[in-house]
Parts: C-alpha cells; sequence; structure tokens
C-alpha cells in the first residue's frame, strides 16, 4: 500500500491556517528557527523490523489483524510511516527473523520508499530450528566451544546480509547471563565473549561498526554477562574503535541517571546511539515518552550539548532506532507516537540556551540552571515538529490522518485479519 501525496497535501490543507497561526506564534519566540528546522528534517530514526507486528510478553500474545507476513510487507508499513512523518526513513532488520531471500529486490523495494538500511541485529536469545546447537545456557559465553562459534558464524552471517543491503553496522544484544548462584563462573563468561566478539570484531568491513548492547537483567535473573553500560564499554574499549556501546533506554534499573550514562560515554568517544523506548518499572518496552519525557528532554540535552561540543552530524554520527513492543496498540499508530515524542524532546533541546546554562553552571546557580531547562521542555515545539514534516511532504496530524484514511483497514482488505508478523 502505498499513500498518496495528494490525499496527504489535501488533508493538511484543512489544517494549514491553524498550523500557521501556532508555527508563527512558537517562531517568534526562538532565535534561530531556520536552523532548528533543518536539523528536524535531516533527523531520521530507524524502525525495527520487529515492531511492525503486535508485541507480547511470556504470558502470551494477542496478535493484531492485517499485520505484515513478510519482509516485502513489513518494507511497505514503514513508507507509510515515512510518508506519513518523513522522519522514518531507515528500516533495521533482525536477522534471520527477516532474512532476505533476495537483497537486490529487496533494496529496490525499499528505494521505492524511499528507506535506507540501518544496523542489522543477531539474535543468539532464542533457538531456530535450523541450528545445531541449543543457547539456553548462553552463546558467546557458552562454555562449549561448539555453541560459541556457532554464534559467532550466525553473527557474520549478520554481518554477510548487511553488506548486500547497504547497513554499515551490526548490534549484538546477548540474553547470555545466569539465574541461579554458581551456575557460571563470571571471568570465564566474560573471557569467553570477549573472545567471541573479537572474532566478530575481526570480520568487520573496514567502514563497519559494531554495537554492543546490554541489559540489567531478564531472562536471566541473577547475573547478565554485559548487565549495564560499564561491562559494555570494558567490551568495546578493549575491541577495538570500530566498537561502540549501545544504550537501550529501557534496559536499566529503576531511577537510573541515563542521561549522565549518554554524557560519558560521548566524552569517550563510545556512544554508538539509543533504542528508543520507555518504562515505568523495568524493560517495559512501551511507546517513547508516554511515561518520562522530562528524561527523554534532559537525554536530549545532553545529547546536542556533547554533539555540538563535538562538532558531530546529528542526524548521522550516531544511530538512532526504536525498540518497542506494542502489545495493546496499533503497531503503526504506536511507531507515529514515538517518533513524535523524540522530535519534540530533540526540539526542545535544540531550543535550550546553552550559553546561558554554562554561565550558570558556572556560578552554581542551581534555581537559574533548572529555570533554563525547563523554560525549553514546557515551550510547545509541536508546532516546529510539525512545520518540518509539512516541508519534507508529511502530514500536520500523522496519526489522524492514518485513521482518517483507515489504513489500517486498508491492510486488513489486503492481507487479511489473521496474517502474525514474522519473528515476535
Amino acid at each position: 500500500m502505498l499513500l498518496n501525496k495528494q490525499r496527504i497535501e489535501e488533508r493538511n490543507g484543512k489544517h494549514l491556517a491553524a498550523h500557521q497561526r501556532s508555527f508563527e506564534y512558537t517562531a517568534s519566540g526562538i532565535n534561530n528557527t531556520a536552523s532548528i528546522l533543518q536539523k528536524l528534517l535531516d533527523f531520521q530514526v530507524a524502525i525495527p523490523s520487529w515492531a511492525l507486528g503486535t508485541g507480547g510478553t511470556r504470558f502470551g500474545r494477542f496478535s493484531g489483524a492485517g499485520e505484515p507476513g513478510n519482509l516485502e510487507q513489513k518494507i511497505e508499513d514503514i513508507g507509510l510511516l515515512h510518508a506519513l512523518n518523513q522522519s522514518s526513513g531507515a528500516i533495521s532488520l533482525h536477522i534471520p527473523w527477516d532474512i532476505p531471500s533476495d537483497a537486490t529486490a529487496i533494496k529496490a523495494l525499499a528505494a521505492k520508499h524511499n528507506l535506507k538500511f540501518d544496523a542489522v541485529n543477531s539474535n543468539t536469545f532464542q533457538d531456530q530450528q535450523v541450528q545445531t546447537h541449543s543457547y539456553k545456557f548462553g552463546s558467546l559465553q557458552h562454555v562449549d566451544k561448539a555453541v560459541r562459534r556457532q554464534a559467532i558464524d550466525h553473527n557474520i552471517e549478520v554481518i554477510n546480509q548487511g553488506v548486500a543491503l547497504g547497513s554499515k553496522s551490526l548490534t549484538v544484544w546477548l540474553a547470555d547471563g545466569s539465574c541461579f548462584p554458581g551456575q557460571l563462573n563470571f571471568r570465564t563468561a566474560w573471557q569467553n565473549t570477549y573472545e567471541s566478539l573479537q572474532e566478530i570484531y575481526a570480520a568487520l568491513p573496514a567502514d563497519w561498526k559494531v554495537f554492543v548492547e546490554y541489559k540489567a537483567y531478564e531472562p536471566n535473573f541473577y547475573s547478565t554477562t554485559v548487565g549495564d553500560w560499564g561491562q559494555s564499554l570494558l567490551y568495546t574499549s578493549k575491541l577495538g574503535p570500530k566498537a561502540y556501546t549501545l544504550v537501550d533506554l529501557g534496559h536499566h534499573l529503576p531511577n537510573a541517571n541515563i542521561e549522565q550514562i549518554v554524557s560519558l560515554l560521548m566524552m569517550e568517544d563510545k556512544l554508538a546511539g539509543f533504542h528508543f523506548n520507555d518504562s515505568k518499572y523495568g524493560d517495559d518496552d512501551l511507546t517513547v515518552g508516554s511515561i518520562n519525557p522530562y528524561q527523554l528532554f534532559l537525554i536530549f540535552n545532553e545529547l546536542v550539548e556533547g554533539m555540538d561540543a563535538k562538532a558531530m552530524n546529528h542526524a548521522t554520527d550516531l544511530a538512532w532506532m526504536i525498540d518497542a513492543s506494542h502489545n495493546v496498540k496499533d503497531p503503526l499508530e504506536d511507531l507515529l507516537q514515538s517518533i513524535e515524542a523524540i522530535m519534540i524532546a530533540y526540539a526542545q533541546a535544540l531550543i535550550v540556551d546553552t550559553k546561558a546554562l554554562k554561565e550558570a553552571q558556572a556560578v552554581n546557580d542551581v534555581v537559574k540552571a533548572q529555570e533554563i531547562l525547563q523554560a525549553a521542555y514546557r515551550t510547545d515545539v509541536r508546532p516546529l515538529v510539525a512545520e518540518a514534516r509539512l516541508r519534507a511532504g508529511g502530514a500536520l496530524q500523522p496519526v489522524q490522518l492514518f485513521r482518517d484514511l483507515k489504513v489500517r483497514e486498508q491492510l486488513i482488505k489486503e492481507r487479511g485479519q489473521t496474517t502474525v508478523a514474522t519473528g515476535l
């Protein structure tokens, strides 16, 4: 299914006058509107191929209707998102859930929807029907060298798949760890994992990166072999300059200061980028910004300050991707909301009076520093984000247009009520 640009423009026309009033009011209070709009236009967030179907938990999964039953349909869904918001211009594949049967044809389909391929993701956290050895007791950490060899070879296969699609990075997330004291030797598990990652690192093309993700717990509840940002940083620092630490916003213990973690990783030139989501209790994989939008803003404030200090390109020097589970929402509506939340937090961070903030910090004016940050956070930047979408050819009101055009109903008509997305 392709969205007709004319239909988007017609719907925009109905809201244009009201939008223009809101935009002019917001822009009147901002000095660098043109620069901010250009940054918003350039900023793109990758959609993972596993996010187009209804998610679930270990207790069950309640499938939606009209879900994409193959990779081609997943690309079509991301194309729909990108047509609506003009900020979802990349897809991140999870192997082996989504292995292209014809890389050339898949690249052509993606190009038809103005999509590029972001990081490719390996999967050694579950067993596949065709594999010889089980990952029940780990993969890259496993005590059995044959299991480690299988996991290493899988990651190298994923790299090769990514090369064929034009990707430039590999994401490694490991469920490796232990559920009970005494189950494994921590040092041996760490060393096995490091040696396995070394082989994967050696297989990277010259212009590629590897992102080592971390997670505090689950599915192992006593220890995780890459359990926090410090452990990931230790791996990536020892591996070399093409290895970076990937931050998943849900992969932290409650009340962790993620913005400080981000700042320090950037300082060390080891921040890969993000898997965006939100959480209340743990790795809940909720809609971005649905629980703690202020934290998301504070993270982006550190990102913008750090990227500007290093003269980095906001759009391309870090990896931006959503990683969420849409258990009770329409996945496409949820993703539209997540992208909107990301763009709002980014825009708010762009309008922070950095000069005044540094002056307040230099004299320990805590009250002034708080006022400066909250002034930006409390500014309604939605008209700025909408204006950027409008200039790019997207919808002023993406979620509402998705519903008005009955996109889900059309997908159900094309695919049926009982299709189930591959992967999750």
